[in-house]
């Protein structure tokens, strides 16, 4: 290796180090709740777009939710949002044909926005709602007593 190469060799080094992992485009959904008026929604997007990294806020009042737009961290977009001393959490909602089974007790919700309900993870299932076994094994076809029940 001659100089040349030498001289690559330490510029390559140099530019590996010099790169830095850029944080991925997201989009961030929270839910705020009481924005009232137009103050608290300009007071959101002032605070969440002073966080750095932020392109875009969206404020949807009539849902109360806000979407942030981004190289940005949920959790850094999360902790400038409570920062408004508002109610805040990341958007629970999601379409009804994503959840398994959408009318179980814990994903159903009455105030969700029309076609979504409250995301749940995938291990909960009918068994987990507040239908009790008893009553369902007292008058199924396979209980020999059922008749007299009836």
């Amino acid at each position: 290796m001659g100089v040349e190469g030498t001289m690559e060799y330490i510029s390559e080094l140099l530019k590996m180090r010099r790169k830095k992992k850029k944080k991925p485009m997201q989009t961030v959904a929270l839910r705020v709740a009481r924005i009232d008026c137009e103050g608290c929604e300009r007071k959101i997007k002032h605070i969440l777009s002073g966080v750095k990294g932020v392109k875009s806020v969206v404020v949807d009042v009539k849902q109360q939710k806000v979407t942030v737009v981004g190289y940005i961290e949920p959790k850094k977009v999360l902790e400038a949002a409570k920062s408004t001393r508002k109610k805040v959490e990341l958007w629970p909602y999601v379409p009804y044909t994503m959840v398994a089974n959408p009318y179980i007790s814990q994903a159903y919700d009455k105030k969700a926005p029309p076609n979504m309900v409250r995301k749940v993870p995938d291990t909960a299932s009918v068994n987990e709602t507040t239908v009790d076994d008893s009553y369902t094994i007292m008058f199924s076809d396979e209980n020999p007593n059922s008749c007299s029940i009836m």
